[in-house]
């Protein structure tokens, strides 16, 4: 299982992805899931990945090799964000029929960026190829195992959510599911992009025996604490009286 996610707010994007794949308890392997595409000044693509591994990696290997080859569509001519994640939809739905039966080798994936003149913006490319984008509404898009680290976004996150505030709220979600399910695990990569920089130079990767991801897990454990003991008291209940019986249910 993975765990992949981005935002995207007024200021720019955040992308956060784990590392972690698994084929059964005994096989757990590291394998990045963030990809980087672009010509400063001009593009910048991040693809992150989720599901079928061959796939994910077979569907990169063509991105890269139709950059290499000038091909009719790559991810250097394509105008839009959007044709950017038909491109990619395709490219995957290709592989996962490669070899005939499409069961066990699907994959997802999330593209986001920007092109020089556009606006930036995210993608969440579907198994069936299809996509759908952010919008005012939904400013985060997430695949893999995304019950988790959901909550937090959802409360947290509003259009004008400076960056810092979406980076950190972009790994309290991933510490949330790394904490809550195994499968998904470090190093944890995180990048931050700036609307109009058309530069991706805020990439982190944090390993496993990071200061500071560790740092942010316990911080939020303290503070979940702290504010779980400011919720307000259950004053109905009285200490010394039970739950009211209703006599009207008969067995």
């Amino acid at each position: 299982m993975s765990y992949c996610l981005a935002v995207s707010v007024n200021e720019g994007l955040i992308f956060c992805s784990d590392s972690r794949t698994t084929q059964g308890v005994d096989r757990i392997s590291t394998y990045s899931k963030m990809f980087r595409f672009g010509r400063d000044g001009q593009r910048q693509f991040v693809i992150l990945a989720a599901g079928n591994l061959s796939t994910a990696q077979a569907t990169m290997s063509r991105v890269k090799l139709d950059i290499r080859d000038q091909a009719a569509i790559n991810l250097m001519n394509v105008a839009t964000v959007q044709q950017a994640a038909d491109y990619l939809g395709d490219l995957s739905l290709n592989e996962q029929c490669r070899h005939g039966e499409r069961d066990g080798r699907q994959c997802t994936f999330i593209i986001g960026g920007q092109i020089a003149g556009s606006e930036h913006e995210v993608a969440l490319v579907y198994a069936e190829g299809n996509h759908i984008t952010t919008s005012t509404d939904t400013l985060f898009l997430q695949i893999g195992e995304s019950k988790y680290g959901k909550p937090i976004l959802d409360r947290i996150l509003q259009p004008e959510t400076t960056l810092e505030t979406c980076a950190l709220c972009s790994l309290v979600s991933m510490d949330s599911t790394m904490r809550s399910n195994l499968t998904v695990g470090p190093p944890v990569e995180v990048l931050v992009y700036r609307t109009n920089s058309l530069v991706l130079d805020g990439y982190q990767k944090l390993e496993a025996d990071s200061a500071f991801l560790r740092e942010i897990g316990r911080a939020w454990d303290e503070r979940l604490k702290a504010a779980f003991h400011l919720m307000p008291s259950l004053n109905w209940i009285e200490p010394d009286q039970s739950l009211p019986i209703d006599k009207s249910i008969t067995r």
